[in-house]
């Protein structure tokens, strides 16, 4: 079989395949980027519904140098993190839960503790808490703590 081309269906070929190249080079760099515009990949919500329980007015004296004239002081406001159903427990803590937060915030020195940063002191206080209710075998009725207010004076 003999294919007759003609010098208009050689243009009309010639066109059509340019007008597709075109298109998807134009396709290709005028697109967003894949990133932009996308929504980001965020974890599964969480279902559980939490409570914030706050414990105001964590006052500790920080240990100071040998001689040092000068006393300083941390102050500190706490908000605990509680799901809904331990809400009444994590209430009944508080007393208990300012007493290890102390205990934790006294070892410190005026020194170290003014080095330190938000996320440092809230490691410490959490990790203190979790050591707290392991030693009485009991569950925590929060699942974290958050430093509201922090004054290193």
């Amino acid at each position: 079989m003999i294919i007759n081309l003609t010098k208009k269906h050689l243009i009309a070929a010639f066109v059509l395949i340019a007008a597709a190249a075109l298109a998807g080079g134009a396709w290709y760099f005028l697109r967003p980027p894949a990133h932009a515009g996308s929504e980001p990949v965020r974890p599964a919500a969480d279902p559980q519904v939490y409570k914030y329980l706050s414990l105001e007015k964590v006052i500790v004296m920080l240990r100071g140098a040998p001689g040092e004239p000068m006393s300083h002081y941390l102050a500190v406001d706490l908000v605990f993190k509680a799901p809904h159903q331990h809400e009444k427990t994590a209430k009944e803590h508080l007393a208990m839960l300012r007493s290890v937060a102390v205990r934790a915030l006294s070892e410190y020195t005026f020194e170290a503790a003014s080095l330190m940063t938000i996320d440092q002191f809230t490691a410490g206080i959490n990790r203190a808490f979790s050591e707290s209710y392991a030693r009485e075998l009991q569950e925590k009725p929060f699942t974290e703590v958050m430093i509201g207010k922090l004054i290193i004076e």
